[in-house]
């Protein structure tokens, strides 16, 4: 078994993070077997290197190797690349065509991007993984081939199944051995050793002076995030090698050549599960409206109900201060209005009512508290019918649109107009 220095200096890997060196191992260790691996990490942390060194330590290192990148391919021609088809199945087939499957049988085939697989080839790679059969694209005719599987991916394959994108069958076929690449930003040690190296092909390959960077400027590189990680940092190494004519970059030089976006250390949104509180749809917001609207409906009738009981707008006023607040809102302006002129908006008409005749002081009392029983009797029961014949007129006659106006239902309301004689 190869050490993991030499198949780094074999393949060209630069860094000694502990994570990095952990995932080659695993490699060498899978590579004689047949199993199949899924390689996972951010785009552009070089997992197309892992395939590679798995595929030269097999028993299969003689036969063919191919890379297919899932995502480049249309979802129409993706079935015929993979398992090839018959001349006449489909527009423009005018030959029988055999797919990579085929092709590369006895081999290694590298899936890169595999989530981004369409489920109806989802479906055929699950067939190919578990018994080694495959149809040709308008063919009846069961293929067999002998490949060895190794597939990666930038996507969360937990989320991906979650939503449905992703078969959670196909996932557990091809992560029978998991294999991560760290971004660049968790393998600190490494970022300057790959800067250097770059820099040094660069000023080889355009025939200049190699760059160097000033200590500012390292320490710049170091805190920076790299969301493209090594083929961004690549890019901005042979962007800075090209374009500037001195060869020792300073931090200013240097921070011109990498986006803000990256540079800042502010927290990101991730995601979150939703709670009881939020908003989905429409649908819920909108019975949050109506659930208020009754809610203030419900104090504006409370309300009304002391005015008519005490008849004394500032000292109702006085004491429902919260109440009228909630249902008119904390606007200073609208609220000294109320303040200034409380009649003009809480006091109410009074019906005119005749008071008996009383004799005696005493009797006066009592039958002075009668009366304001019976006034407030006739209060309610007139201002109700007058907001019904309103609502009703309104409505033109329609029962069902003044019992939602009203708040009431509308056999509640068939029932007053009976009872009032509407």
């Amino acid at each position: 078994m190869e050490s993991i220095q030499s198949i780094k200096q074999r393949f060209e890997i630069i860094g000694n993070d502990v994570k990095l060196n952990r995932a080659i191992e695993k490699a060498i260790q899978v590579a004689p077997t047949d199993i199949s691996v899924l390689v996972t990490g951010e785009s552009g942390v070089g997992k197309e290197a892992i395939p590679k060194i798995i595929h030269s330590l097999s028993h299969r290192k003689h036969a063919k190797y191919i890379a297919v990148n899932c995502g480049a391919i249309p979802e129409g021609t993706i079935d015929s690349e993979l398992f090839g088809h018959e001349k006449g199945a489909f527009t423009g087939a005018t030959a029988t065509r055999s797919g990579y499957f085929e092709v590369a049988d006895g081999g290694t085939i590298f899936l890169d991007e595999v989530g981004e697989l369409p489920l109806t080839t989802q479906v055929r790679l699950l067939r190919v993984l578990e018994n080694g059969e495959f149809l040709k694209v308008g063919s009846s005719q069961v293929q067999k081939t002998d490949v060895r599987i190794v597939a990666a991916t930038n996507v969360n394959m937990f989320e991906a199944i979650q939503k449905e994108k992703f078969r959670e069958d196909l996932y557990y076929r091809l992560s029978t051995v998991e294999i991560n690449i760290p971004p660049l930003r968790e393998r600190k040690e490494d970022i300057h050793l790959l800067f250097r190296k770059f820099a040094s092909d660069f000023g080889q390959k355009y025939k200049m002076p190699t760059i160097r960077l000033d200590d500012d400027a390292v320490q710049l590189l170091l805190k920076y995030r790299w969301p493209g990680n090594i083929r961004q940092l690549r890019n901005i190494a042979e962007q800075v090698s090209v374009l500037e004519e001195s060869r020792l970059i300073s931090l200013a030089t240097l921070n011109g050549y990498l986006p803000s976006s990256g540079n800042t250390n502010l927290p990101a949104i991730v995601g979150k599960e939703k709670k009881e509180g939020d908003f989905s749809t429409e649908r819920e917001i909108l019975y949050k409206v109506l659930f208020d609207m009754k809610g203030d409906l419900n104090d504006l009738k409370k309300l009304t109900l002391e005015l008519l009981k005490h008849n004394d707008s500032e000292k109702v006023q006085e004491e429902n201060e919260n109440l009228i607040r909630k249902i008119y809102g904390d606007d200073e302006e609208e609220y000294t209005e109320q303040e200034e002129s409380p009649s003009k908006i809480l006091q109410l008409p009074e019906p005119y009512i005749e008071k008996p005749i009383v004799k005696t002081p005493q009797e006066d009392k009592y039958h002075f508290a009668e009366e304001i029983e019976e006034e407030e009797t006739l209060s309610l029961q007139d201002k109700e019918i007058e907001l019904i014949k309103k609502s009703l007129e309104r409505n033109k006659g329609k029962r069902k649109a003044a019992s939602a106006e009203l708040g009431i239902s509308e056999r509640t309301l068939y029932r007053k107009i009976k009872q009032y004689d509407l």
